[in-house]
């Protein structure tokens, strides 16, 4: 690895997918690694420009069949070949559908994959979410709207309508998977959120998290369109850049501390452990039973999902000489894929105890 990255980390059973930068800090990098860490193909692209928390992409890629869909944060969308790398199409955000050229931080959505179409968000006004053959890149629908926010798209079915739900810069929202058609908007109370953590569907309901507005549950009329008023809120959970993962009825994220909260009794504090790992980013990873922490000190913490207060089970220092832990660990079947700031590690996951 060349330079510390943000975007995850994407991985099959025979190979994963990392995002990397060169050391004069000019040039995108993709490689793509057999499941052995030996090499398979690398592709690289011109991507200058200045942003802020370096330039290294923050979309994790997109698999899917023969094909791996590579997004940058400058904006390059590449569709390639999963067995040898080969580009097969690519198109960029502000050239071809009028995405702003004075993003903080750039494009960070990881692409979507849905009903035979890729959705990506340029953030053009003509074209602020776009629908892409997977095949050939070729335009199915745009919509226009706002400039991007800073998270992934999630698919939904509220009311029978099948819908992506997600961030423009200053709202949220969900669109017609089929026309693009926004079907309904929220304008949270607080502005200034930036809008990263990725949305959870929940059953018939919603739930999301930012640093301005809390943490909040929504419901959905017959029609599948949002009801304004929250079932529920819980001020307490206030993430800026940690997306909660929620499992077993509980609701786990960061914000000054590790919360886990009770989604089925309306978002009801049930724990939370101040410990200086959990003060400033993580990621999480959930299981039924289980939930994986790596931290920004390259920790790795298992604990117990269902204990009545945080319970540690085990923990090991993956990294001693890097820094920036940002990027989104890849579980395939008993591998663990971590990134780290010069190097990625795959780790064998030990079956839970029968004791």
């Amino acid at each position: 690895m060349s330079s510390p990255a943000l975007g995850g980390v994407a991985a099959t059973r025979d190979l994963v997918i990392v995002a990397d930068r060169d050391p004069a800090d000019r040039v995108d990098i993709f490689r793509c690694l057999n499941a052995d860490g030996t090499e398979r193909w690398t592709l690289r692209y011109p991507a200058p420009g200045q942003l802020d928390y370096g330039n290294s992409s923050r979309a994790t890629p997109q698999i899917s069949g023969e094909l791996a869909y590579l997004s940058g944060a400058h904006g390059h969308l590449h569709a390639v070949d999963l067995a040898t790398g080969q580009i097969r199409w690519k198109k960029h955000f502000q050239r071809d559908f009028g995405g702003p050229k004075d993003l903080s931080w750039g494009f960070c959505g990881s692409p979507l994959l849905v009903d035979n179409r890729l959705i990506v968000q340029p953030g053009g006004e003509a074209a602020s979410l776009v629908a892409l053959d997977p095949a050939t890149g070729e335009v199915q629908w745009k919509t226009p709207g706002r400039p991007p926010g800073h998270g992934s798209f999630v698919l939904a079915n509220y009311g029978g309508r099948r819908q992506v739900v997600g961030y423009d810069n200053e709202t949220l929202g969900g669109w017609d998977v089929a026309t693009g058609v926004r079907l309904w908007t929220l304008t949270p109370p607080r502005q200034g959120d930036f809008n990263v953590p990725t949305p959870i569907v929940w059953n018939d309901k919603l739930f999301v998290a930012t640093e301005n507005n809390g943490a909040r549950i929504y419901g959905f009329d017959a029609a599948g369109i949002i009801n304004p008023v929250p079932v529920a809120t819980n001020d307490d959970l206030l993430p800026d850049c940690q997306s909660p993962v929620l499992a077993g009825g509980r609701l786990f994220g960061l914000s000054a501390g590790l919360h886990c909260l009770s989604a089925e009794n309306n978002l009801a504090k049930v724990w939370r452990d101040d410990s200086k790992e959990f003060r400033e980013y993580a990621s999480l990873i959930a299981s039924p039973e289980r939930v994986l922490v790596f931290t920004l000190s390259a920790n790795l913490i298992l604990f117990n999902l269902n204990a009545d207060r945080f319970e540690r089970i085990s923990e090991l220092q993956v990294f001693d000489d890097e820094a920036g832990f940002y990027s989104h660990a890849a579980i395939v079947g008993s591998r663990l894929y971590l990134r780290g700031s010069k190097s990625l590690v795959c780790l064998e996951l030990s079956p839970p105890s029968t004791k």
